[in-house]
């Protein structure tokens, strides 16, 4: 069966199991639509927030990351899972036994103001929008190859996809769904890495083979991936690159915007006890690591198959050094999709590339000098088997699992924002009237409105899927993690002092982005070039994060402590939610 056929095939499969899933999920209240009526296993939520949280950045982008960055993208490996980690610890058993249904209701009544409910829905909203880009961005991908559409038209595919289980089922739907979805992404992950492993170094586990020896020359994958690299005159892949504080930075920007982002955080209100919340997390994380574990494997030996496939070289070359090669059959099938291009200066067909010490070779071999190869670092993953010639089926489950990620992730963010504006927005604030019949339409309506949103973006993606998730990470660490932890762990912070802190932390975090990325608001007008020369004491974009959660808490603390205290009853809140007031059932409401 032709690839092509084989892909239809298995995403079709995919696509009707969605969708079954969705049809017979259908709910008819709001407390399905937001928590999936508190009823989930603890060991099913953890499987659907495996889902919800391993997304296109997860499965399709950094596995590209690392397999480009080397040493550096071991930042998203310790900040990511680090961060379930803290919201395991930190946040959720707090949260379920405060019993809300969306983080805004709480912050809302933790600061006892309407303002600080709707800072947080604003806050909400411009994470997880910028969040969904990383989604989308990741669903055109996997269409434009493997269903051979234009990028545009996959999104749109993908945006019905989404609408269909997500409006249909909200919470119930998107959780029994995301449970289909990781066996998908989970299974499509780990098989080839299985394959390519045993490949390269007879190993069957992906997680040993990166520090075994190929089977071909005797090296250490990554020994043998440094001398490529240096060879071709590049650093080694092995080496840090980047700042230390800026690396520093970056990891606790992922750790604590894992802990404050509301489509993980709302999973925990879905189980039925407190202590279920605390199990979600804990089989949630284990279930994440499966894929953790793997990816340095698979960026490794990707790049490892990258550089020998279209650096091959020629026996009895010149100089022994030559390197260049027609273009393989997977090259042109990825050219195809203006995600993989190299400049032909000469017209010959052939990728030529000269390591140090050639140049003075040009004008005797008639070269024109290097031709470049441009990759987006998004299609490793979904190229992978491709490159290791591995069979059909198996680069079909790849883009199933691929969309699989994608579609879970942006489910979940959707559903967050649609709830926030539905419940935190319309009942909380404007129309505290509002029927449950007619809250769950206006959830399914501000649904639809955010899907339509997100598509918009994801036709605009500003860059790599994880580079766009890990700004939403940060704009998510700088505004509702500190709140979320001063409302549960600190008695002084007021309603003034949380507002204050939310809107000065998203707001200096904001502002670093645009003065550097540009994109953010207006494409193309950053203002100054965005290269760690000009970065604030070399802070990445990226990572600002972090100083902006550390502003957030500053100007909290500061403006609380020059303005009246919290009222009692509020301070007996926080007592109550922290120190639960009696044993077993106490805990359980």
């Amino acid at each position: 069966m032709s690839l092509k056929a084989m892909t239809f095939l298995v995403v079709g499969a995919t696509f009707a199991l969605y969708i079954f899933i969705a049809i017979r999920s259908r709910v008819s209240s709001t407390g399905e639509f937001y928590v999936a009526g508190k009823g989930v296993h603890p060991v099913l939520n953890g499987m659907a927030t495996g889902a919800d949280w391993m997304s296109a950045a997860s499965f399709i982008s950094m596995a590209g990351l690392i397999a480009f960055k080397g040493y550096d993208a071991s930042v998203f490996l310790m900040g990511w899972t680090g961060g379930y980690v803290l919201l395991a610890m930190l946040l959720a058993p707090y949260l379920r036994k405060y019993g809300k249904y969306t983080v805004p209701a709480f912050i809302g009544d933790r600061f006892y103001s309407r303002t600080a409910r709707v800072t947080a829905v604003l806050c909400l909203i411009i994470a997880s929008l910028t969040y969904v880009i990383g989604q989308m961005k990741g669903i055109g991908v996997a269409f434009s190859r493997f269903l051979e559409v234009p990028f545009d038209v996959g999104v749109f595919i993908g945006m019905g996809i989404v609408f269909i289980y997500a409006v249909l089922g909200g919470m119930k739907g998107v959780t029994n769904t995301q449970i289909a979805q990781y066996c998908v992404l989970i299974f499509a992950y780990t098989v080839p890495a299985i394959f390519i492993s045993m490949q390269l170094t007879g190993m069957p586990i992906p997680q040993l083979g990166l520090g075994s020896s190929l089977t071909e020359g005797g090296m250490h994958v990554l020994d043998k991936l440094d001398l490529v690299l240096t060879d071709l005159g590049f650093k080694e892949y092995t080496a840090q690159k980047g700042g230390t504080l800026n690396i520093f930075l970056y990891t606790m920007s992922l750790m604590i915007g894992t802990a404050g982002l509301p489509h993980v955080i709302i999973r925990f209100f879905t189980v039925p006890r407190v202590r279920d919340a605390r199990s979600s997390a804990g089989w949630a994380l284990v279930f994440i690591a499966i894929l953790y574990t793997t990816a340095p494997a698979v960026g490794a030996m990707a790049r490892l198959n990258l550089m020998n496939t279209i650096q091959t070289g020629e026996v009895g070359s010149p100089t022994g050094n030559l390197e260049y090669e027609k273009r393989p059959q997977w090259f042109k099938n990825w050219e195809l999709t203006g995600l993989l291009k190299f400049e032909d200066k000469n017209g010959d067909g052939r990728i030529q590339y000269y390591g140090p010490g050639l140049k003075d070779k040009e004008a005797e071999f008639g070269w024109a000098g290097n031709e470049m190869i441009k990759v987006d670092r998004d299609i490793m993953v979904l190229a992978n088997p491709e490159i290791a010639n591995l069979p059909n089926w198996v680069i079909a489950l790849v883009a199933a699992g691929g969309i699989a990620a994608a579609l879970s992730t942006a489910a979940g963010l959707l559903l967050a924002i649609s709830s926030s504006i539905s419940h935190d927005v319309l009942k909380g604030i404007f129309m505290p009237d509002l029927t449950d019949k007619g809250e769950l339409m206006a959830g399914r309506i501000a649904m639809a409105g955010a899907i339509c949103v997100a598509g918009y973006f994801g036709l605009n993606p500003p860059g790599f899927a994880a580079q766009v998730v890990a700004l939403a990470f940060g704009l998510a660490a700088s505004s509702i993690f500190p709140a979320i932890m001063m409302g549960i762990f600190s008695k002084k912070v007021n309603r003034t002092g949380a507002t204050s802190g939310m809107l000065c932390g998203i707001g200096s975090t904001l502002l670093y982005i645009f003065w550097y990325k540009g994109w953010f608001f207006f494409p193309g007008t950053n203002m100054l070039p965005n290269t760690p020369d000009n970065w604030f004491l070399g802070i990445a974009p990226e990572a600002f994060g972090s100083v902006g959660a550390a502003i957030n808490f500053a100007v909290a603390f500061i403006v609380s402590s020059m303005t009246p205290p919290p009222p009692e009853h509020i301070q007996h809140l926080v007592e109550d939610i922290r120190i639960p007031s009696g044993a077993g059932s106490a805990q359980d409401h």
